[in-house]
C-alpha cells in the first residue's frame, strides 16, 4: 500500500509520528478492499488548515460502499444516488432550517469555507462499517479537537460517540451543538428540528467571521 502524504499544516500533531506508522502497517496486512482511496484519506485535513477551521462536524468512519467515501465526513462523490440515509436526513433538516440544500452529496464547498468534516476513523473495509475502529485512528481526532479549540469554534457533535469526544475540547467561547445522530435510527429523537445550520451562522456573525454558504459551491 502506498502511504498517504501527511497533511502539511497538521504534520506537527504527534499522531503522525507516534501512531500512524503502526496503522499503516496494519492496513498493509489487511487483504480486504480499504476505503477511501489512500490519496483521499486525509482529505478533510488537506482542505482546511488549523488556522482556517471555523466549524467542526464529527463523523464516525467512512461510508463502506465503494465509490461513496472520499475523505470528508458525511460527504459523498457528486455522482452518488441515492444519497446515504444520514446525508439525506442532513439535507432534509437543512431544507427545514434554511430553505434549501446542495444539489449533490459532495460537501467540498463546505470544507473550503472552513468546515472541518472529520471522521474519527479514517479507513473502513468495504462493506464492513466500523471494521477499523480498533486501529487507533481516534487519537488523531482527539489531537485535532485540542488544536482547533484553542480559539472559539463551532462544534457539531451528532450522536453519543461524537459527544464523548467533547472532553478533548478546551473550554472556551465555543458553540456546542450536541443532538441525536442524523441516522434513520435516531434522527427523529432530536436531530430533526435542531436547526444547526442557521445556529452556526448566527454564532459566526458576532465573532466577526463570514457565515457559511451551505448551499452552493
Amino acid at each position: 500500500m502506498t502511504e498517504t502524504l501527511v497533511p502539511k499544516s497538521w504534520a506537527h500533531l504527534p499522531f503522525f509520528t507516534d501512531d500512524l506508522p503502526a496503522i499503516y502497517a496494519a492496513l498493509a496486512k489487511d487483504p480486504r478492499q480499504i476505503l477511501p482511496l489512500p490519496a483521499q484519506r486525509f482529505a478533510a485535513l488537506d482542505t482546511v488548515a488549523p488556522k482556517d477551521v471555523r466549524v467542526v462536524i464529527l463523523g464516525q468512519d467512512p461510508y463502506p460502499t465503494p465509490g461513496h467515501a472520499h475523505g470528508l465526513a458525511f460527504s459523498t462523490a457528486a455522482n452518488v444516488q441515492p444519497l446515504p440515509r444520514s446525508l439525506s436526513n442532513i439535507f432534509k433538516e437543512m431544507r427545514q432550517d434554511i430553505g434549501s440544500a446542495p444539489e449533490t452529496g459532495d460537501l467540498h464547498h463546505w470544507a473550503r469555507q472552513g468546515v472541518l468534516l472529520l471522521n474519527t476513523v479514517l479507513s473502513v473495509p468495504a462493506g464492513q462499517a466500523n471494521g477499523h475502529k480498533a486501529l487507533g485512528w481516534q487519537k488523531l481526532a482527539h489531537q485535532v479537537l485540542q488544536e482547533v479549540s484553542r480559539r472559539p469554534t463551532a462544534f457539531v457533535l451528532w450522536g453519543k460517540q461524537a459527544q464523548l469526544l467533547s472532553r478533548h475540547i478546551h473550554p472556551g467561547e465555543h458553540l456546542m451543538i450536541e443532538t441525536a445522530h442524523p441516522s434513520p435510527l435516531s434522527a427523529s429523537r432530536g436531530f430533526f428540528g435542531s436547526r444547526p445550520f442557521s445556529r452556526i451562522n448566527h454564532w459566526l456573525a458576532p465573532q466577526g467571521l463570514p457565515q457559511i454558504n451551505w448551499n452552493t459551491k
